[in-house]
């Protein structure tokens, strides 16, 4: 069956929770953070996207969805997010000849 196009749909929640039709631009939070601009001015015609890539970019940083992993889950943003996360994990735990023992708990599932 093919997914409804949210046309009007301004939050990421919404659209990701009724399965929408979604160009995924979750790249823009990776390019918009290693650009590290002080500012950054967002040009876009009219019913662009731009309220929701707001959205987006506010779920995604926001401690308010950190148990929300779901919203991101198969998105562009996601397998950088894990691998990110993985080689963190093994580079402060697995291989640190200091730490004998760690316990880590209240990871989104």
């Amino acid at each position: 069956m093919a997914r409804t196009v949210g046309i009007g749909i301004q939050s990421f929640e919404k659209i990701r929770e009724n399965d929408c039709f979604y160009v995924d631009k979750t790249g823009f939070i990776k390019e918009w953070w290693e650009n590290k601009d002080d500012v950054t001015l967002i040009i876009r015609p009219r019913r662009f996207g731009k309220t929701l890539n707001m959205s987006m970019a506010e779920q995604f940083f926001s401690l308010e969805y950190a148990g929300r992993s779901d919203l991101f889950q198969g998105l562009s943003i996601w397998e950088k997010l894990v691998s990110f996360v993985r080689n963190l994990f093994n580079a402060t735990f697995k291989s640190n000849p200091y730490m004998e023992r760690a316990l880590l708990t209240g990871l989104p599932g």
